[in-house]
């Protein structure tokens, strides 16, 4: 099994920055995916940003595109989301997810998910 754990969310001010973290433990072997999504109150869960394990190739969803950005360090089995320039719209938990290359598009190809880290974005 595979265990993620995030940490980072918390309150922000709108324009403010934030960055979250997911360690991963346990069997790190079977995914090739790893990344962000959310959920707002009543809203369905949605990706945000995912990475390979390679860290070669990754995807944003529109309305988060150069504001934030994903990154992994393989050697701590962490990935992390730094999020600049954020909106009230981005407030929701975020929660790290592992699984097949399709997973931010399709959520039936998330594998493991962590618990979710709340990031509240309010002056």
């Amino acid at each position: 099994q595979l265990q993620l754990v995030e940490s980072g969310g918390g309150l922000v001010q709108p324009g403010g920055s934030l960055r979250l973290s997911c360690a991963a433990s346990g069997f790190t072997f079977n995914y090739d995916t790893i990344g962000w999504f959310r959920q707002a109150p009543g809203k369905e869960r949605e990706g945000v940003s995912c990475i390979s394990t390679s860290g070669a190739s990754t995807n944003y969803l529109d309305s988060v595109k150069g504001r934030f950005t994903i990154s992994i360090d393989n050697a701590k089995n962490t990935v992390y989301l730094q999020m600049n320039s954020l909106k009230p719209e981005d407030t929701a938990v975020y929660y790290c997810a592992a699984g097949g290359q399709a997973m931010c598009r399709l959520k039936a190809f998330v594998r493991y998910w962590g618990k979710g880290t709340l990031v509240t974005v309010s002056s």
